[in-house]
């Protein structure tokens, strides 16, 4: 194992009713530094998704918390984890190498934490994109598929697709889960992103959903339910690239 595999600290464990072990851990970055990790797993999980959060919020932040659960229920287990400007407690996301180091550096944790069990990466807005920027530019090993939870594919109100050149170097399957009513990836730019990739990319569109996942009162649709429709749609795909 490389010099950036995690460095597992003494475990803070619990379990559920449904089996599912909470565990506490450490991605070794380097020789130096390391960031929070926290693995979800199921009695008998099929996959593992090593998960990034976003931008603005860490690994705690409640979506991922519904995310990292739902998926237990759905038998994939997760690894979240911080990048370090959040370990640091700072607001300014890190620069793309920085990132890119830390995701290199969880998948091999997860690869260590999750022996012989299928990997896959990706994660909320800014830790999707970092995600596929590492494996674009030097892929990440032993994992199956991306997947990413709210593509951020530009600023709010300027539409335009230059974020996603890089993905033309991503070899393996993506799945994209985006809101319809999402400001941050224009439905017809997004649409023409995933078809210029072919069969590598699956595009699935949580209707009446933002970039958070919210869906307003009057769409006659609950969060909940557009969470259970990511969920089943997410565990469905990973089930099937897992065998």
């Amino acid at each position: 194992m490389s010099s950036k595999a995690q460095k597992r600290i003494p475990a803070r464990t619990k379990s559920n009713p449904n089996s599912v072990s909470v565990q506490s851990t450490r991605i070794a970055l380097d020789d130096q530094q390391s960031v929070s990790g926290l693995l979800h797993k199921p009695a008998q999980p099929i996959a593992c998704y090593v998960l990034a959060h976003g931008a603005g919020a860490g690994m705690q932040h409640p979506f991922m918390n519904s995310v990292a659960d739902g998926l237990a229920d759905r038998h994939v287990a997760t690894l979240r984890y911080q990048f370090p400007y959040m370990e640091a407690g700072t607001k300014r996301p890190d620069r793309p190498a920085v990132a890119q180091g830390a995701v290199q550096a969880a998948v091999e944790g997860a690869a260590g934490l999750m022996p012989g069990i299928p990997l896959f990466a990706g994660g909320k807005s800014f830790g999707g994109r970092m995600t596929s920027q590492a494996q674009a530019a030097t892929p990440l090993p032993g994992i199956r598929g991306l997947i990413f939870l709210g593509f951020p594919l530009h600023p709010q109100g300027k539409p335009a697709s230059t974020r996603a050149d890089h993905l033309s170097h991503v070899a393996i399957p993506m799945l994209f889960l985006q809101g319809g009513r999402d400001k941050l990836a224009s439905p017809p730019l997004l649409t023409q992103v995933t078809h210029g990739l072919g069969k590598r990319a699956t595009l699935i569109v949580i209707e009446h959903a933002d970039h958070s996942f919210h869906v307003p009162a009057r769409s006659g649709t609950t969060d909940m339910q557009a969470m259970t429709v990511l969920l089943d749609a997410l565990a469905a795909w990973v089930g099937r690239l897992a065998q």
